[in-house]
């Protein structure tokens, strides 16, 4: 057996939950992720170390992150997987689960209630809801389909923590709004629009083009050659980044001798070393 500290008296869960910074409620979410597999694997004990590796972070973000949870694990021994992983269901609100209801039956709230993840997770989707006549009545993973026109008053009784916004652009605000009128205190979106929603209702939008257009974005930048030139705007000129000439270099100026005339030539007009910002908004790159 090993030492395990636990939270100190007096300190709860939700206490502490107010003092973490976003960053890390991600990051947690992510260690849980790993701990439910080690824990699947039959591991009792992990190191800092490994657990850091399997989460993709450096050792030392991990126990700066944990530590928010309190003292956890013993110096030289690692962290109790069974433990660890409630300490990060409590903190992140889990530990009771959540029931869902999605609001959505085409393709994606299809594919949605089908994932397995969520019931392992702590998520049960307990309702379907769509406004389609040709899909009210259908089942999908053992729920049937429901008329969104009876949704606000059936969510008293079905009692969901957490909705699940996966319709058109056009129908969003309007579910939001019935949503939030029913007393639903958080929304997961699917709708690429920002919701307008109460400021004590929380709502998260994924927003799938935009990630797509983000892994484009990082492809088009490690594949693009380095760029030699930068064209400004508008004046015509174009700043070139070239090494400069030898006679260039710095040195020491060379003080004349008494009495002998200095004669002063025209200084010679050199290329920048490194290109302005241009005054515009926009820039032009050329090959």
């Amino acid at each position: 057996m090993t030492e395990q500290h636990e939270t100190p008296s007096g300190v709860s869960g939700k206490a502490l939950v107010r003092d973490i910074p976003q960053a890390t409620v991600t990051r947690l979410a992510t260690y849980l992720r790993v701990l439910a597999g080690l824990a699947d694997e039959g591991v009792v004990i992990v190191s800092s170390e490994e657990l850091a590796v399997a989460a993709g972070v450096n050792s030392a973000k991990l126990r700066k992150d944990l530590s928010f949870l309190g003292p956890n694990g013993v110096r030289g021994v690692g962290y109790d997987v069974a433990k660890l992983r409630t300490r990060i269901e409590d903190v992140l609100g889990l530990s009771q689960g959540h029931r869902v209801v999605l609001i959505g039956a085409g393709n994606l709230g299809r594919a949605l209630v089908g994932y397995g993840g969520f019931g392992v997770r702590g998520f049960t989707v307990v309702a379907i809801f769509d406004n389609d006549p040709s899909v009210i009545g259908q089942s999908y993973a053992g729920l049937v389909v429901r008329d969104v026109e009876q949704m606000s008053a059936q969510i008293p009784a079905l009692t969901p923590t957490i909705a699940v916004v996966a319709v058109p652009d056009e129908a969003a605000q309007d579910v939001c709004d019935r949503l939030v009128a029913a007393g639903l205190p958080s929304i997961l979106s699917f709708a690429p629009l920002e919701l307008r929603a109460p400021a004590h209702v929380q709502v998260r939008r994924v927003d799938l083009a935009m990630e797509l257009q983000m892994l484009s974005f990082d492809a088009a930048r490690n594949d693009a050659p380095a760029l030699p030139e930068i064209a400004e705007v508008g004046s015509g000129r174009v700043a070139r980044r070239v090494t400069p000439p030898s006679h260039l270099t710095h040195a020491a100026p060379v003080e004349p001798a008494r009495g002998r005339p200095t004669r002063r030539t025209a200084p010679h007009s050199a290329t920048p070393h490194s290109a302005t910002e241009p005054s515009t908004k926009g820039s032009v790159i050329t090959p």
